[in-house]
């Protein structure tokens, strides 16, 4: 999940002040980790901060997901620095809980559930309770939403994923969700939906955005977009966070990223790699 092995100039407890970006070298872009929908985030973190070409960023940003990254900075990993990462599943709560693990988190976006369909799938709203209904295993064919008389295919992420995490808890279907295929990425799905014209899928605003070969369906009547997010009207919602070690300093690089990625200056930032930045 490092952007560079090169070693870090030494700790600094010294504050550091915000800087237009870019202001890092890549070498010292600090190691990051984190969830699969909140690469294309990291990328632009990335690309922004050290005036590295978009495209190369996207080829070198790799994480671990949610619950691994969660659980490997908390518990194991001595080279990541920080975390760009959604709410860790419960389990990973309670397994750092019981390890007295203390992290820091701060809050700089939000990102939003998209349902994806195929480009060919004439279904183009649906509501909360359609989609729990679906993902229930409720409604199984396609007619029964004003679609064509098919089989509904669900497709989403495994187990333990912050995304599966997020939809479940958003749309209340923890223990209760029934899907046909469990992927282990965020692009994955996107691809499957894209494959099947009588699937349905799940991915962050951002890793939708600028892509074609699906559709995002409304939900309620209210499109997924930067005003209905900020504004709360659109629901499928949820805070990613940037999470450090508590009371451990960070390079006056890292620091200077961190200063830059909890400020406003960073909103363009979030902006572009399609979430929303809280930041104030």
């Amino acid at each position: 999940s490092s952007a560079s092995t090169a070693p870090e100039p030494p700790a600094s407890s010294a504050a550091s002040e915000v800087t237009a970006a870019p202001f890092l070298t890549v070498e010292d872009f600090p190691a990051l980790d984190g969830s699969t929908a909140c690469i294309p985030l990291m990328a632009q973190m990335l690309a922004d901060t050290t005036g590295m070409d978009l495209e190369e960023a996207q080829s070198i940003i790799s994480v671990s997901t949610t619950a691994y990254a969660w659980e490997s900075f908390g518990l194991y990993n001595t080279n990541t620095k920080m975390l760009v990462v959604y709410e860790a599943p419960d389990s990973v709560k309670e397994e750092l809980e019981a390890a007295n693990v203390q992290l820091e988190q701060k809050p700089i976006g939000v990102d939003a559930l998209v349902f994806i369909v195929n480009e060919d799938n004439p279904v183009t709203d649906l509501t909360q309770q359609q989609l729990r209904d679906i993902y229930a295993g409720k409604i199984t064919n396609w007619k029964d939403v004003g679609g064509n008389d098919a089989e509904i295919v669900l497709i989403g992420r495994e187990a333990g994923s912050g995304t599966r995490d997020g939809f479940e808890s958003i749309t209340g279907t923890k223990d209760s969700c029934k899907l046909d295929q469990e992927l282990t990425s965020t692009g994955g799905v996107i691809e499957a939906v894209a494959g099947n014209p009588n699937a349905i899928g799940y991915a962050s605003l951002s890793a939708v955005e600028g892509k074609d070969t699906v559709k995002a369906v409304t939900v309620g009547g209210v499109a997924c977009t930067e005003a209905t997010v900020l504004d709360g009207s659109y629901a499928i919602q949820r805070p990613f966070v940037l999470v450090t070690k508590d009371g451990t300093a960070l390079s006056p690089a890292a620091q200077a990223f961190f200063d830059f990625a909890t400020s406003k200056d960073a909103a363009s930032l979030i902006q572009n790699a399609g979430a929303v930045s809280t930041a104030k």
